[in-house]
């Protein structure tokens, strides 16, 4: 195997494994717009969504 492709797939390999430790509930935070944002409804509802996850994984209210 060539070198470049040796060391490519190395990188590739390397920048997969990551270095994550813990879990979502590690970093997750309800989502809290301030009162300048002009939402739609649309961002309105993935908002309440992903704060109703937040609260249903990790026990964080909203």
């Amino acid at each position: 195997m060539k070198f470049r492709t040796w060391a490519a797939l190395t990188l590739i390999v390397v920048s997969l494994s990551g270095c994550v430790t813990g879990n979502y509930c590690d970093i997750a935070r309800p989502v809290r717009p301030s009162v300048e944002d002009q939402m739609s409804e649309g961002t309105k509802r993935q908002i309440l969504v992903e704060n109703e996850k937040i609260a249903k994984l990790c026990g964080v209210k909203p």
